[in-house]
């Protein structure tokens, strides 16, 4: 495949991603469990989806306040749906995202990897955090995926869809701790600390959970009649059961006072 960059948020199925994306939500809930709250603090979900890990997280913030941010709008409509009026919604670009007043917190699971320029996104959020605020997070990391990314490369390389791939590099940033923590220091964080972790994942629904967690920018390319064959090609080329070697990079850093 020729090469071009992910550049931006897209659609995605809430509906079915909320069934489907239940080792998402688990490694979420695990990273809420990791936050020492108040419970008074404004927290921002940085890349909030359907709302279910923002649901945990606004059990930690009893007395405080919760704004859920997607580039989707068809997650925010979930996710207010879930959440109810009490948070303040907004869709956005998290390359470009900016509050009205600054937050104690930032959270984020499952999203940065989607952002191929990692020293935008930190710049951002770091404008975003008041002095001293914190950035706790997880995305895809160095490593995540990597035997199911060949099986889409070769994939996509067969005749009846590489046209439609020719201009597309890989749709996703799986950083490594160390370079992931020198772009953080050089945004303005202090206390800057990444560690990955293995989280590998056997879907029982291998076909539904390709198509609607792992192979959306992909899919978005082909025509209708072609996204399911395509979907199918993919897992023909990975092993069976299908078991997806996710790595988990985890982010905790602390905005500069």
């Amino acid at each position: 495949m020729a090469r071009s960059i992910n550049t931006g948020p897209r659609e995605w199925d809430a509906e079915t991603y909320d069934v489907l994306a239940f080792p998402q939500f688990s490694w979420g809930v695990e990273v809420v469990e990791r936050l020492d709250l108040s419970g008074n603090e404004t927290a921002l979900d940085a890349g909030c989806g359907s709302g279910r890990v923002s649901a945990e997280l606004m059990r930690k913030l009893p007395a405080g306040r919760l704004i859920a941010v997607d580039g989707s709008e068809a997650m925010i409509a979930k996710a207010k749906e879930r959440l109810g009026d009490g948070v303040t919604y907004l869709v956005a670009d998290l390359s470009e995202l900016e509050v009205n007043q600054p937050v104690d917190l930032i959270f984020s699971t499952a999203t940065f990897h989607w952002i191929t320029d990692h020293d935008r996104l930190f710049a951002r959020l770091h404008a975003a955090l008041r002095p001293g605020g914190r950035l706790v997070a997880q995305c895809g990391g160095e490593g995540n995926v990597a035997e199911h990314a060949r099986a889409i490369a070769a994939a996509a390389a067969r005749p009846e869809f590489a046209p439609h791939f020719e201009d597309m590099e890989a749709m996703w940033n799986f950083a490594a701790p160390g370079e992931t923590e020198r772009r953080l220091r050089d945004a303005g964080f202090t206390e800057a600390r990444c560690w990955l972790e293995p989280k590998p994942v056997t879907p029982e629904r291998p076909l539904e959970f390709t198509e609607t967690v792992t192979l959306g920018p992909h899919l978005d390319r082909l025509p209708a009649k072609l996204r399911r064959p395509f979907a199918e090609a993919v897992l023909e080329l990975c092993d069976e059961p299908l078991t997806l070697d996710y790595v988990r990079l985890n982010i905790e850093a602390t905005a500069a006072s």
